[in-house]
C-alpha cells in the first residue's frame, strides 16, 4: 500500500488494513479537497489489495475527524463549482460504502459533519466511551446541511426523529448516547477499541438495522405529517428568511427519503445552493471568526488548576461552577454560608443538566467547594473578584486580597464598567490586576473580555487569555476604557429601546422589529433579562464619560421596585420566569424607524470603538458582537452588516435622525474611516 502524506495504510497479519488519518500540519483532521482525493486513491487500492476488512481511525488525539475543511468554502465562487466539490465528496463516500469487504469506523474525540458522514458510509461504526466523544451533523451552524450523504444515510440508520433532531438542530452526543441512538454498534472503552474493530472485520455480523417504528417513521404516508412537526420545531428557533437551510433539510427528507439515490442527488444541490448564498458566507465568517478568538489562547503552557472566586451571587456563584464544570479546583467565598448555599444548589442543577450521570455530577460537586473564610486565596492559581460594581468596595477587597496571594496569582476582577485604572491604585503590584468579564448567563454565554490597559503585565494578559480558553470560553480582549467593548456598544441599542417604548411604542413591537432584523432576543425583553437597575447602573457608568442619555422611564421602573424578570415585573409582567406579552395592538403602524433608530445607535458606537482601538483587529469586534450580544450571526457581525449594506447609506439615515431626534444620534467620526474617501467628503463639506 502507497502511503500519502495525510494518510498511512498498513495490513496486518490477519489481512486487516487500518487507514490512519493524520492531516499534516493541523492538529485536528478534516476532509480537504486534498484528503479526500487521497483518501479515494486509497480506497481504489484496497480494492485491489483485497484485504478481509478495512478499519478506519485517527492518529490525532483530539478526535476522529471534525469536517470538512470549512476554509475551502470560502473559495466556492458559484452553484456550479460548489455542486462538483459536493458531488465529488458523495462519490468519495460512495466508493467507500460499495467496498466488498467489512469496513469500520473507530471513533473517539470529534466526529462532526463530513467526519461523521464518512463513518456512515462504513458497514460498522465503533465509539470511545468518555465525555470527550461527540458525534454530530452540524452544517446547520454554518448555513447548510449535510452534503456528503449524511442525510441520506443518517435517517433509514436510526429513524427520522433521530436524524432529523441531530441535523436541525446541530447538536452533538457522546458515543453511550449515540450507541442508544443506534448511530454506533458498540461504545467502549478505549483499551478496548481495537480488539473489537478486530472482531468485527473476523466475524462480521449483520448490519444495524432500526426498529420498526424507527423505520416506520420515513414512510411516505408519515412523512407529510412529520415534516409539519419538524417545521414547527425549526419555526419556534428560526427564521425561515434568515436560516433557510433546516427548511431545505426538511423539504428533501419529506420528497426523497425513500430514494437514496434522489437523496443525494436532492442533498448535493440542495448545499450547493445554499453554501453560494450569504446566509451560510456570513455564517462561515462567523465560525472563522470563533476560531480566530480561539487561537488567541492556544499559545501558552500556562495550566491553572485552582480558583477562588469571591462573591456567590449570580455571576459569582455561576463563574465559580462553570470553572468547576470544566476542571478546574474552585473556591468560592462570600461573607456567610447562606450566601454561598444558592450558588451552591445552581451549581449542582447545572451539573445535573450537562453530566447527567450521578458519577460525573458529584466529581463536579467535588471540585466546587464552600469557603466564607476565603481559605482558598493562598493556593490559587486565579482569584476572581465577582462583587457588586462599586470601585470602593472593590477596592477595599484587592487590599485584602493581594498580601495573601501568591506571587504568581492572577487577580482578575469581572466588573462589567469600571475602567482598571480606577481599581489597581490600592495594589502594590498593579500591574497583575486584569479584567475577565464574564456574561450572563455564564454557561451559554462563550465570550469573556480580556480587560488590560497600559499598565497590566503582557504575561499577565496571555495567562489570563489561556485561562478562557482552559474553561472552554472565547477570549476577547479589549482595552479598559468604560464599558469596554460589548457593554458600551448595547447599552446605546437598550436606551433607545426604553426611549422609544416611553414614546408609546409597544414594548412588544420594539422586540418583534429587532427579533425581524436577527437579534436572539428583543431588547426590551434582554433588559428585563439582565435587570433593570443593572442596566441603569451601567448607563450611569457610562453617562459619566459619554454623556448618554438615560430615558426617566428607565429610572421609574427601578425606583418602583420593578427590575425585570427577578422581580417579577419589568416592561413585561413574569410568571415562572417567562414574560407575559400582550397581543401586539395592530392599529399600532410602526414603520422602519423603530428598528432604524436602535440599530444605528449601535452601528454608531461601533464605529466609535473601533475608532478608539478598544479592539485590536475589526474581526475581533465583529465576533464580539456576535458572541457577546447574539447580533444577528446570519449578517456576519455588526461591521460586515456596515460594509454589506453600505457605510455611507448608513451614514445619510444617521445624519438624518439626528436632524430629526438630536445628538444623540450625531454620526461619528470613524465614520469617515469606515466608508472610505466618499464619505471622507461628504463629512468635510459639512
Amino acid at each position: 500500500m502507497e502511503n500519502r502524506p495525510d494518510l498511512n495504510t498498513h495490513i496486518d497479519e490477519d489481512n486487516i488494513a487500518w487507514l490512519h488519518f493524520d492531516k499534516q500540519d493541523s492538529g485536528t483532521n478534516v476532509l480537504s479537497a486534498s484528503v479526500l482525493e487521497g483518501f479515494y486513491e486509497t480506497l481504489l487500492e484496497l480494492v485491489e489489495c483485497k484485504p478481509r476488512g478495512l478499519v478506519i481511525l485517527s492518529d490525532k488525539p483530539n478526535g476522529f475527524i471534525a469536517g470538512a475543511d470549512v476554509r475551502e468554502f470560502t473559495q466556492l465562487e458559484n452553484y456550479d463549482q460548489a455542486l462538483d466539490a459536493i458531488q465529488r465528496g458523495q462519490a468519495v463516500f460512495d466508493r467507500l460504502a460499495a467496498l466488498p469487504f467489512p469496513t469500520v469506523a473507530l471513533i473517539h474525540g470529534f466526529c462532526l459533519g463530513g467526519g461523521l458522514e464518512l463513518s456512515l458510509a462504513c458497514r460498522y461504526r465503533i465509539a470511545r466511551d468518555d465525555k470527550g466523544t461527540r458525534l454530530g451533523l452540524p452544517e446547520v451552524r454554518l448555513g447548510i446541511h449535510p452534503g456528503f450523504g449524511g442525510s441520506a444515510r443518517l435517517t433509514p440508520l436510526v429513524g427520522a426523529l433521530h436524524a432529523m433532531d441531530l441535523m436541525l438542530s446541530g447538536r452533538t452526543v457522546d458515543g453511550r448516547t449515540a450507541k442508544r441512538m443506534g448511530i454506533v454498534d458498540y461504545a467502549l472503552p478505549e483499551r478496548h477499541l481495537k480488539t473489537a474493530a478486530r472482531a468485527l472485520i473476523l466475524d462480521p455480523p449483520p448490519p444495524h438495522k432500526p426498529a420498526r417504528l424507527q423505520a416506520l417513521t420515513n414512510h411516505a404516508w408519515v412523512r407529510p405529517v412529520l415534516a409539519k412537526v419538524f417545521e414547527y420545531q425549526v419555526g419556534k428557533k428560526a427564521r425561515k428568511e434568515h436560516y433557510p437551510a433546516p427548511w431545505a433539510l426538511i423539504d428533501i427528507w419529506r420528497n426523497f427519503a425513500d430514494a437514496e439515490r434522489d437523496m443525494l442527488h436532492a442533498e448535493a444541490e440542495s448545499v450547493a445552493r445554499l453554501i453560494v448564498g450569504s446566509t451560510a458566507q456570513n455564517l462561515i465568517r462567523v465560525f472563522l471568526l470563533q476560531e480566530q478568538l480561539k487561537a488567541l489562547g492556544n499559545h501558552s503552557d500556562y495550566h491553572p488548576q485552582r480558583v477562588h472566586v469571591v462573591g456567590a451571587g449570580i455571576m459569582g456563584g455561576d463563574i465559580a461552577a462553570w470553572c468547576a464544570f470544566r476542571g478546574m479546583q474552585v473556591t468560592l467565598q462570600d461573607q456567610s454560608p447562606e450566601r454561598i448555599a444558592p450558588a451552591i444548589k445552581r451549581a449542582h442543577q447545572l451539573f445535573k443538566r450537562r453530566l447527567r450521570r450521578p458519577r460525573p455530577v458529584q466529581e463536579a460537586m467535588d471540585r466546587l467547594m464552600p469557603d466564607h473564610r476565603g481559605l482558598g486565596v493562598e493556593r490559587a492559581d486565579v482569584v476572581i473578584e465577582a462583587i457588586f460594581e462599586d470601585a470602593d468596595a472593590k477596592r477595599q477587597l484587592y487590599a485584602q486580597l493581594e498580601p495573601r496571594m501568591r506571587a504568581d496569582a492572577i487577580l482578575a476582577t469581572n466588573t462589567s464598567s469600571i475602567p482598571l485604572g480606577e481599581l489597581r491604585t490600592v495594589l502594590k503590584q498593579p500591574q497583575r490586576l486584569v479584567g475577565l468579564h464574564f456574561f450572563n448567563p455564564v454557561a451559554k454565554m462563550q465570550l469573556v473580555e480580556i480587560v488590560r490597559d497600559e499598565v497590566t503585565d503582557a504575561d499577565v494578559v496571555l495567562r489570563a487569555t489561556t485561562f478562557a480558553r482552559r474553561i472552554d470560553r472565547l477570549p476577547l480582549p479589549v482595552t479598559s476604557t468604560p464599558g469596554f467593548l460589548v457593554n458600551r456598544i448595547l447599552m446605546p441599542y437598550l436606551l433607545e429601546a426604553v426611549q422609544l417604548e416611553s414614546e408609546g411604542v409597544p414594548a412588544i413591537e420594539i422586540d418583534r422589529q429587532a427579533v425581524a432584523f436577527g437579534m436572539p432576543m428583543g431588547p426590551v425583553e434582554l433588559a428585563d433579562t439582565v435587570g433593570l437597575d443593572i442596566c441603569l447602573h451601567v448607563a450611569e457608568n457610562l453617562g459619566e464619560h459619554f454623556n448618554v442619555e438615560l430615558p426617566q422611564r428607565l429610572r421609574d421602573l427601578v425606583s418602583q421596585g420593578n427590575l425585570g424578570r427577578k422581580s417579577g415585573r419589568g416592561f413585561y409582567q413574569y410568571k415562572k420566569g417567562k414574560p407575559v406579552k400582550p397581543v401586539w395592538p395592530r392599529v399600532h403602524h410602526a414603520g422602519e424607524e423603530v428598528i432604524d433608530r436602535m440599530i444605528l445607535r449601535m452601528l454608531n458606537e461601533v464605529v466609535a470603538c473601533l475608532r478608539e482601538k478598544v479592539v485590536e483587529k475589526a474581526d475581533h469586534l465583529d465576533g464580539g458582537m456576535v458572541y457577546g450580544t447574539g447580533f444577528a450571526p446570519f449578517r456576519g457581525g455588526p461591521l460586515h452588516y456596515i460594509e454589506s449594506t453600505g457605510a455611507d447609506i448608513l451614514y445619510q439615515r444617521l445624519n438624518s435622525l439626528e436632524q430629526k431626534f438630536g445628538i444623540r444620534f450625531k454620526p461619528d467620526s470613524g465614520w469617515k474611516d469606515v466608508a472610505g474617501f466618499s464619505l471622507s467628503d461628504n463629512m468635510a463639506s459639512e
